[in-house]
This record gives structure tokens, sequence and C-alpha cells, in this order.
């Protein structure tokens, strides 16, 4: 499958920029996620892999393959779990849209955090080391990393309300009335906070590669939403899974977690603190609450860009549907609170 790659410009482009590259290269797409298209790219000199910017109109700040590149870089010469990023081309005019490519990382990217077939010791140690590798993320030294100026520390949370606000009104169809809710109450209730770091921006158990035959993560993917940032909103966006049921969005709601070996969330948030040698934050649900109702703005607009009939996926329409439901959910948590 080439999705419309031109592999003649590719494989030119790939003989000039990555060291050792030998053709012609051979693309198939990855399925599954919403975001940037993905390619396993084969070739005589071994296998990459290539990840693009959606062709087409897509929101402002979004799908900024740049980024990406620039955090795995400096995240790879630390040694934390990323591919090795080879080469980046901004050049519109190579495949129609900016794109890099990357090593190929081999091992498991699971989607069904309930990890069936999984023995409960060996479910309890993936989960460990999920929490393990976000903790490590979170205690990278980003100046000593070279990314100042990947982000503006200050006022993050602020910001980012005011920023997924106007990518949802950008991406509205029908009105959300939990959503508007959210709006307002976001702003009105937020915690004085004045922490930063690296920040995943989508830290899940599908964006991590976990080795062929160990309980232990060898890779983080997908780092579109990257930035520098509040670590507890990051952290609590990873968590919400466990608030979040299997038909909303992958999640953990209902799951016998003792029976499984899965951590309960309050054993999970306890071990990233101490991980990290800091007390459990007040007001973690707020961070529940705003990350569900960043979740949901990401989702309305996946269903945007399946109306445009530009979607990374075909399950876009689905995946979109369910912003309503999970804003009301995150609502309903913030009555409460």
């Amino acid at each position: 499958m080439s999705d419309a790659i031109d592999l003649t410009r590719l494989r030119a482009w790939l003989e000039r920029n990555v060291r050792g590259y030998a053709g012609p290269p051979e693309l198939h797409r990855f399925e599954g996620g919403q975001s940037n298209p993905t390619f396993r790219l084969h070739s005589a000199s071994g296998d990459y892999v290539l990840r693009r910017k959606p062709a087409g109109t897509v929101l402002p700040s979004a799908h900024a393959v740049d980024r990406e590149f620039r955090v795995m870089r400096a995240l790879h010469k630390t040694g934390f779990p990323v591919a090795a990023p080879l080469a980046l081309c901004e050049d519109d005019a190579v495949l129609g849209s900016a794109f890099y490519v990357m090593s190929m990382v081999e091992g498991r990217v699971l989607w069904d955090q309930t990890l069936p077939g999984v023995p409960p010791a060996e479910r309890a140690a993936m989960f460990d080391s999920m929490n393990q590798t976000i903790a490590a993320l979170h205690a990278v030294d980003w100046r000593a990393a070279g990314l100042e100026g990947y982000g503006r520390p200050e006022n993050y949370l602020a910001r980012n309300i005011a920023r997924w606000t106007k990518q949802y009104r950008a991406s509205e169809i029908d009105r959300i009335e939990a959503m508007d809710r959210l709006i307002e109450w976001l702003p009105a209730n937020q915690p004085a906070r004045d922490a930063t770091a690296i920040v995943h921006g989508d830290f899940r158990m599908d964006n991590l590669i976990f080795h062929p035959t160990e309980p232990r993560v060898v890779a983080v993917l997908d780092w579109e939403l990257s930035t520098l940032g509040d670590p507890v909103s990051d952290f609590a966006y990873h968590v919400m899974s466990w608030r979040i049921a299997p038909e909303i969005h992958r999640g953990l709601a209902g799951a016998d977690l003792a029976a499984l070996g899965i951590p309960a969330e309050a054993d999970y948030v306890a071990a990233y603190f101490r991980r990290l040698g800091q007390t459990p934050v007040e007001h973690w649900d707020y961070y529940i609450v705003y990350g569900m109702f960043r979740l949901a703005a990401i989702m309305q607009g996946i269903l945007k860009r399946a109306h445009e009939g530009n979607a990374a996926s075909a399950q876009a329409f689905e995946v979109g549907a369910r912003a309503a439901p999970l804003a009301a959910q995150a609502w309903e948590l913030a009555r409460s609170l």
C-alpha cells in the first residue's frame, strides 16, 4: 500500500538522507491510530518506519512531525526508550507533506489493556514497566536534553484548556452541552501548580512497544502532542483509562483488576509519585476531568476530519462519535467535586 506516495521520489530522498539506505522501498501502512499515517518501510538495507503528516487541510498546530522528530532525537540521546530518528523532510514537494524516518523497533503493540492470555504476574510487570517509563520521562532534565524552547512551561493548564477549547470549537459539528459546561468549569476551578517536564501528551498502552517476550517497554511511540508542561496533567491523561469504559476508549472501568493482576488506580498513582520522590497531588480528580475533556476534543477533531474525508483511520466516524458520552462522563465527575 503506497497511500499515494511517489516511491521513486521517496527512494531518491532516502538515498540522499538516510545513511546506509539501499532501495527499492516497499511501504506497508500500520493499521490503527487516528493521527499521522505511519508505514513500515522495507528495503534491501533493512526495515524502517516512515511517519508523515496527513495530506490536505489539518487544524493549526496539529500533526507537527518536525516536533516529534526533535523530541525523539533529544530523548534518544538520553537513553530513554524511543526509536532512533534518522532523517526529517519538511519539503512538501517530496511526498506532498512533511515526514520523517526512524529505526524499526520490533516488539508488541497491545490494544486491549486487560492483556488477554497474559498471566497475572506478567500483567503486573507490564503495568509496572509502563509506570516506570512515564516517571522516567518526567524525570528527564529537559534543559540538559536541549529542549529549551520546545514549549512554554508557564501557565500550562490555562493555555492548554484554551487551546483545546479552540480546537474543539474549530471541529464542532453538533452542540455537545457537556463540552460547553466543561469549557466554563475548567478555567474557573484550575489548581495552582508550577511544575515543568517533557510531557508526551498521549501516553497510553497502545502507544508503547513492549519487548517481544519480556514484560518491559522498549519504545514509546507517537510524540505528536509532546511539549513542555505539567507532568501531572500528562500522567492523569494516562491514568484516566482506569475510569473509562472499554467501549469508549479501550478503558479499564468495570474490569476485575485484582484478578487480572492490574494495579488499582490508587496504587498505580502512588507508585508513580514514589518513583519521582514526590507526594501525590491534591485535586487529582480535576486532572482526570481535564484529561477527559482533552480526549473528547481530540475525538471531535477526528470526527471533523472524517466528515471532510481526511481521516487517518477507517474507524474515524465511530471514534469521533464517542466525544459526547466521554464529555458527559467528565462533566458528571466535575459536578461531584
